[in-house]
C-alpha cells in the first residue's frame, strides 16, 4: 500500500522570483522522506471564475487544479498581499476550488512571508475562504515567517538556517496532521516532527 503523503503547494503571486515562491520551493525541498511536494503552476491560466462555467467539461487548467488538491493529503499555501487582500488571480483560483469541494476536510495550512507584516488582513481573508471551503485549518502550521528578499538565494531557495527552521516546521505539521487522517492500519510517525 502507498503511505506517500502528497502535499500541494499554492503559491498567490504570480512573479517571477517571488518570496512566496522561494518559501514554498524551500518546503519542497524540506518535505521529510515519504513525502511529494507538488507545485501547482496552472494559476495564470484558470479563467474568470463564473457558476455558470462550472459545469462538464471543464477548463483543463480547473480540472488540473481541482484534482491536484483532491488528490493532496494536505495543502500548503505562500500568498502576498494586493491592495489589502488576496491578490485576485489567486482569489480567482481558489473560487475554482469550492464547487469542486477540493479543499473539504483537506488538512491546510500557510506561511505570511511578508517581511512587513501587512498581509494581515490578507490572511483574515485566506482564513475565511478556506473555512467557507471546508478545510481543515492546522493552527499551528499557519505562521508568520518574514522573509528578507537577501535571504533568497540565486537558485530561489532560502539558505537562512533559522528560516529553513520555520519552514520545515510547518511542514513537518502538515505531514503529521496528513498522517493522523490516514486508515487507522496506517499509524502517523510523528517522531521526525521538530
Amino acid at each position: 500500500m502507498d503511505t506517500t503523503i502528497r502535499l500541494m503547494l499554492l503559491n498567490g503571486s504570480l512573479r517571477q522570483g517571488s518570496i512566496n515562491g522561494a518559501v514554498l520551493a524551500t518546503a519542497r525541498a524540506l518535505a521529510p522522506v515519504g513525502t511529494e511536494a507538488l507545485l501547482y503552476q496552472g494559476i495564470s491560466g484558470l479563467p474568470h471564475f463564473n457558476p455558470d462555467d462550472d459545469v462538464d467539461p471543464l477548463h483543463h487548467n480547473v480540472v488540473e487544479l481541482r484534482e491536484g488538491i483532491g488528490k493532496a493529503d494536505a495543502v500548503l499555501i505562500s500568498t502576498p498581499e494586493y491592495a489589502g487582500s488576496l491578490p485576485g488571480s489567486f482569489k480567482n483560483a481558489l473560487d475554482w476550488t469550492v464547487g469542486g469541494a477540493s479543499f473539504y476536510e483537506r488538512p491546510v495550512g500557510w506561511i505570511n512571508a511578508s517581511a512587513e507584516r501587512r498581509a494581515q488582513d490578507t490572511y483574515a481573508v485566506l482564513r475565511l475562504v478556506l473555512e467557507r471551503a471546508g478545510a481543515r485549518i492546522i493552527e499551528a502550521a499557519c505562521r508568520d515567517i518574514p522573509v528578507p528578499r537577501s535571504a533568497v538565494d540565486a537558485s530561489g531557495i532560502i539558505g537562512d538556517p533559522h528560516l529553513r527552521a520555520e519552514i520545515g516546521s510547518v511542514v513537518h505539521l502538515l505531514v503529521a496532521a496528513a498522517r493522523s487522517g490516514l486508515p487507522e492500519d496506517q499509524p502517523a510517525d510523528t517522531a521526525d516532527v521538530p
